[in-house]
C-alpha cells in the first residue's frame, strides 16, 4: 500500500482545520516533519497531545497517508477515547466514524490493541476462538487452587506473591523455560508458573499480562503475520513512551522493524514517532523502563529528536525550581522547561512541628483560598504514601471541607483498614456478625464457603449470632473434623487475643490485633507497591489509635468502643459527589497528567520523600527525584511544600530532616514560612493577602522572597494561648500548643505534651499555665 505520495497536492482545506499557525516553533517542527523516526521529548504541560493529534492529521492531509496504515498507542482507555474525539474535531464531523472504524486506524492501549490482534489470530496463538480474559481476582483464585493441588503451603508461598512473580516475568517476556535459577524458593514459583500456564491453556484463559506476551510470540514466530502488519502499519505513534516495559518495547520493535543498532531486517521498517519525557518516568516499581526511551536512538535508524520545552501550565518560578531539582539526575536526555507566563509567586516552604500542625496549615490555606473566591476543586494535596491521607482527611472533616480521594478510597474505607477494624470490632463485641464474616477466613485459615454457609444457616434458624452458632456447631459435632478444627482455632485466636490486649493502651491493642491475626504478614507477602501501601496503612492505623482522644460524648465508653465509633462516623462521611466542589487528595503517582492552580506537596522529608529504601539505591533515588519533578509541575499558580520536624509513623515518633529535594531548589525561588513561637511574614504584602499566616493567604498575594519575622503570636481567640506556645499542665507536664476549637466554656485546646503526646483539653478545666 502506498502511504506517502509526494507528487500529490496537500489538502489545503484540511490543513487549515489543523490550525498549524497556533503551534509554537518546536510543535510545528514535530507536526510537519517528513515521514521519519522521531523522538519527541515533551516536557510537562508542553502540549504533547495536541502535537500527536496534529501529526496524525498532517500525515493524512499533507502526505495523503491512509488512516488504515496508522497505529496510535496510548496508555489508558481514557487517553485513547480523547484522541478519537479530538481527531474527529480536527478531521471534521463524521469522518472519524468511517475512517477510524474497525477497518481503519488502530487507536488504543497496548493491551487493547494486542487483544484485538489475538482475536484475529487466535489459531496462530493456539487459543480457542472464544478464549476468555481473566482479571486479577480470577488469577488469584486459580493460583490458590494450584497451590493446593501441588501440596504447597500458602503461608510459605502466598498466592498474591506468586501472581506478582508470574506477571512480572511475563512483562519481561519470560516463560518458565526461559528462567534459570538456583534459588529453591524461586524454583518453586517457576514450578507454579508452569502449572498455571498449563491450566490456562487447557481452559482457554488469558490473563492481562499474557495478552501482550502471546501477541508478541505470534509476531515473532509467524513471518507472514508479521509481514502483513509491517506492511499495513507504516506509521506508528506511541504516547508516554517512558512508561513502557520490556515486552511493550519489544512489541513495538517487532511491529515496526526497529532493531538493536538501528539496522532493519529484510522487511521495510515503519516510521515510528514516540512521545515521552524521561524526566517523568515514575513507574519503575511496576516494570516501566526509562532505558527504553534512552535506547530508542540506538534501536531505530536516523532518529530525529525534537524537544518541546515551552510550558503552558506553570509560572516561571515553578518551572525554574523544577528544572533545578531534576538537573541533579544523571543520564538525562536533557531539556529545560520555560514559559512566556509571568514569574509568579515564590514556592512556599513550611516547616511544621508535626503532621497535625502540617495538616492544619494546609487546610487553613485552602479555607482562605475558598473564602477569597477560589474553587475547592482547584486545590490538590499530594503525598508520597497513601497512609498520609488519614490526618489530612481528619483536618478537612473538622473544617467542614468536602474532599475527594482521586484514584483511591478514603482511609477508613480501605480494605486492609476494614479488615483490621473488624478484628477490633469482634474483640469489642463477639455478636458483630458483619465483622465475624469479614475476618473468619482473612487471612485464609481453611474455613471455606460451605462451612460459612452452615454457620449462617444455624444462626438464622436458631435466632442467634454467628459467633454463638459456631460454638454450638463445634460442641454438637455438626462439622467435619477439618472444618471444626479450623473454626476452633479462629475462636481460640480471638479469645486469646482479648486476654492479651485487654489491659493495653489502644494503639497496642490495634498493633497486637494486626500482628496476631496474621493480617500484616498476609499483606507483607503481597509484593510490590500495592502490598507495601497496605502495610503502611495498617501501621498508620496504629498511629491513629495512639493519637485518638475521645470527645466528651464518648468519654464514658471503653476506649476501644469509642475509637470504633469514631472510625465508623468518619467512614460514614461520604466523599463529595462528582458534581460537588471538593479538595483533591492523591498520591504523587496518581497526579501525573493532572494540573491544579493550587498544589500542596506534603511530607517532603528525608525518609518519607525520598523514601528510606531509595537512599542507598541511586536508580531508585533518581526515580524519586523524577516523582518530585512531576509533583512540582502539577502546580499552575501556587505551590506549597511542607514537612514536619516530628512525624508519628507506625505508632512511633520520628524526627526528620527536610528532603534533599527542597535543598536542590534555588533559594531565590522559595519563601520560607516558619511557624514555631512566631510567624514569618513577608516584608511586603498587599492589603488582601495573609500569605504565611496560620490561617491562610490571599489569592492576590504579593511579597518579597526575603521575609522578616513578625513579633506577634498567632492568638487563639478566647483561650489566651498562642499557636506554638509552651505551656505547663499539673498532670501531663510541659507541652506545645498545636490547635484550638470552639469558644467560651466549650473551647478546647490541643497540646503536644513532651511525655504523653498530643491531647485535647477543655480550657476551662485544664488549668494550663504559660512556661
Amino acid at each position: 500500500m502506498d502511504v506517502f505520495i509526494p507528487n500529490q497536492e496537500p489538502d489545503h482545506h484540511g490543513l487549515a482545520a489543523l490550525k498549524l499557525n497556533e503551534l509554537n516553533e518546536r510543535q510545528h517542527e514535530a507536526v510537519t516533519a517528513p515521514p521519519q523516526n522521531m523522538l519527541v521529548l515533551a516536557g510537562a504541560g508542553s502540549g504533547k497531545t495536541k502535537v500527536l493529534i496534529s501529526r496524525i492529521g498532517y500525515l493524512i492531509r499533507a502526505h495523503h497517508v491512509s488512516p488504515y496504515s496508522i497505529m496510535a498507542v496510548t496508555f489508558t482507555n481514557k487517553a485513547a477515547t480523547e484522541m478519537r474525539h479530538r481527531l474527529e474535531a480536527v478531521m471534521g464531523h463524521g469522518t472519524v466514524g468511517s475512517q477510524f472504524s474497525n477497518h481503519g486506524m488502530w487507536i488504543g492501549t497496548f493491551h487493547g490493541l494486542a487483544h484485538r490482534f489475538l482475536r484475529t489470530h487466535f489459531r496462530e496463538a493456539k487459543l480457542p476462538e472464544s478464549f476468555q480474559v481473566i482479571d486479577s481476582d480470577d488469577q488469584h483464585r486459580l493460583i490458590r487452587r494450584l497451590l493446593k493441588s501441588l501440596n504447597l503451603d500458602e503461608k510459605r508461598y502466598p498466592a498474591k506473591q506468586i501472581m506478582w512473580y508470574i506477571n512480572g516475568k511475563k512483562d519481561e517476556g519470560l516463560r518458565p523455560k526461559h528462567i534459570e535459577t538456583y534459588d529453591p524458593n524461586e524454583q518453586v514459583m517457576v514450578k507454579v508458573y508452569e502449572a498455571y500456564q498449563q491450566a490456562c491453556d487447557r481452559a482457554g484463559l488469558v490473563d492481562f499480562a499474557e495478552i501482550l506476551l502471546r501477541s508478541h510470540e505470534v509476531l515473532a514466530t509467524h513471518p507472514d503475520v508479521l509481514s502483513h502488519y509491517r506492511k499495513r502499519f507504516r506509521h506508528v505513534l506511541v504516547d508516554e513512551f517512558q512508561d513502557t516495559n520490556s515486552i511493550q518495547y519489544a512489541w513495538i520493535q517487532l511491529i515496526s522493524g526497529g532493531h538493536p543498532g538501528g539496522v532493519a531486517d529484510e522487511l521495510d521498517p515503519s516510521y515510528v514517532m514516540i512521545v515521552g519525557d524521561d524526566d517523568q518516568s515514575i513507574y519503575g516499581w511496576r516494570g516501566a523502563r526509562v532505558e527504553n526511551i534512552h535506547n530508542f536512538q540506538k534501536d531505530f535508524a536516523d532518529v530525529e529528536i525534537i524537544r518541546l520545552e515551552q510550558n503552558y501550565r506553570s509560572t516561571a518560578n515553578i518551572l525554574k525550581a523544577a528544572n533545578a531539582v531534576i538537573s541533579n539526575n544523571s543520564d538525562r536526555l536533557g531539556k529545560d522547561l520555560w514559559t512566556e507566563d509571568k514569574e509568579g509567586d515564590p514556592i512556599a516552604v513550611y516547616s511544621s512541628f508535626n503532621e497535625i500542625e502540617e495538616s492544619r496549615f494546609v487546610v487553613g490555606n485552602i479555607k482562605k483560598w475558598q473564602e477569597e473566591g477560589g474553587s475547592l476543586s482547584d486545590a490538590a494535596i499530594l503525598y508520597r504514601n497513601n497512609a498520609q491521607s488519614r490526618v489530612l482527611e481528619e483536618a478537612l472533616l473538622q473544617a467542614g471541607l468536602k474532599y475527594r480521594i482521586y484514584g483511591g478510597l478514603r482511609f477508613f474505607e480501605r480494605q486492609e483498614i476494614k479488615d483490621a477494624l473488624s478484628y477490633l470490632r469482634i474483640l469489642a463485641n463477639r455478636d458483630d456478625d458483619a465483622a465475624f464474616e469479614r475476618v473468619i477466613n482473612t487471612p485464609a485459615r481453611g474455613i471455606g464457603d460451605k462451612t460459612l454457609q452452615t454457620i449462617r444457616d444455624a444462626a438464622r434458624s436458631q435466632s442467634i449470632t454467628m459467633w454463638q452458632a459456631s460454638g454450638r456447631l463445634i460442641n454438637e459435632n455438626r462439622l467435619s473434623a477439618r472444618a471444626s478444627g479450623a473454626l476452633q482455632k479462629f475462636i481460640s485466636l480471638v479469645d486469646q487475643l482479648e486476654q492479651d490486649v485487654s489491659e493495653l493502651p489502644l494503639h497496642e491493642q490495634a498493633d497486637q490485633a494486626i500482628q496476631a491475626s496474621g493480617l500484616k504478614a498476609m499483606y507483607q507477602a503481597e509484593k510490590g507497591e500495592k502490598g507495601q501501601t497496605r502495610v503502611e496503612n495498617l501501621e498508620e492505623l496504629v498511629t491513629a489509635c495512639k493519637q485518638y482522644e475521645p470527645d466528651e460524648n464518648m468519654e464514658e465508653m471503653p476506649i476501644l468502643s469509642a475509637f470504633l465509633s469514631h472510625a465508623s462516623l468518619e467512614s460514614g462521611e461520604s466523599q463529595a459527589d462528582d458534581y460537588e466542589e471538593a479538595v483533591q487528595l492523591m498520591t504523587l503517582h496518581s497526579a501525573k497528567g493532572l494540573e491544579f492552580p493550587l498544589v500542596f506537596m506534603v511530607g517532603v522529608e528525608e525518609g518519607m520523600f525520598p523514601s528510606q529504601q531509595s537512599a542507598d539505591a541511586p536508580e531508585r533515588l533518581e526515580e524519586e527525584r523524577r516523582l518530585a519533578y512531576v509533583g512540582m509541575t502539577r502546580a499552575r499558580q501556587r505551590l506549597f511544600i511542607t514537612y514536619a520536624e516530628v512525624r508519628r509513623m507506625y505508632g512511633q515518633e520520628h524526627r526528620h530532616r527536610p528532603s534533599r529535594f527542597i535543598a536542590e531548589i534555588p533559594e531565590e525561588c522559595l519563601y520560607h514560612v516558619k511557624l514555631t513561637t512566631s510567624v514569618s511574614q513577608p516584608a511586603y504584602r498587599s492589603s488582601s493577602s495573609s500569605y504565611g499566616s496560620s490561617t491562610g493567604y490571599g489569592s492576590g498575594s504579593s511579597y518579597s522572597s526575603q521575609p522578616k519575622a513578625a513579633t506577634n503570636h498567632v492568638k487563639f481567640t478566647g483561650t489566651g494561648f498562642s499557636l506554638g506556645q509552651r505551656v505547663m499542665h499539673a498532670k501531663f507536664g510541659e507541652g506545645t500548643v498545636l490547635n484550638c476549637e470552639g469558644d467560651g466554656e466549650h473551647a478546647r485546646i490541643q497540646v503536644n505534651f513532651d511525655q504523653f503526646g498530643a491531647k485535647w483539653l477543655v480550657t476551662t478545666y485544664a488549668k494550663l499555665t504559660a512556661v
